[in-house]
């Protein structure tokens, strides 16, 4: 099934990057009707699951994303009503982005319809132990690339 001249864990890569490309694609279909982009959605999705507001580069770094385009996306979606910054109480030079009431409807209804759409059906036919094995792997890959080296684990 492989190539000779690929490993399965360069498959696995390539795999990844359709995987997430595709998901981005359907992504923006699915919350376009919100008023949102999947990255816009990330966005307020990395802030509706803290448990405080955080900073851009918090989001950015917890959402594997640049920092520039995080900014870009909460300074549009400040200019939307759907995020408000707020003074960090931890570094004064250093904004906190938080979710105005819209923003917290917008990400609701984008969540509720991608539930609808795609991860209901896919519970469907993906098992628990299958999601969560993904999901373990996932993460440990994700450790990996933040680490820059293959010999570190991220839980």
């Amino acid at each position: 099934m492989f190539r000779r001249d690929t490993r399965p864990i360069d498959e696995l890569m390539f795999e990844i990057f359709r995987v997430n490309d595709r998901l981005l694609a359907v992504g923006d279909a699915t919350v376009s009707s919100v008023g949102l982009t999947s990255a816009r959605w990330l966005v307020l999705g990395a802030i509706a699951l803290s448990h405080a507001p955080l900073s851009v580069a918090h989001i950015a770094r917890n959402m594997g994303l640049s920092r520039q385009a995080v900014q870009r996306s909460t300074n549009d979606m400040a200019a939307l009503g759907l995020v408000e910054t707020r003074e960090n109480p931890d570094r004064r030079r250093s904004k906190v982005v938080a979710l105005t009431d819209a923003g917290r409807a917008s990400y609701e209804t984008a969540l509720e319809l991608w539930r609808t759409e795609w991860t209901g059906p896919m519970e469907e036919i993906l098992t628990e132990e299958e999601i969560l094995t993904t999901m373990r792997v996932l993460r440990r890959l994700r450790g990996l690339v933040r680490a820059g080296h293959s010999r570190s684990v991220d839980n």
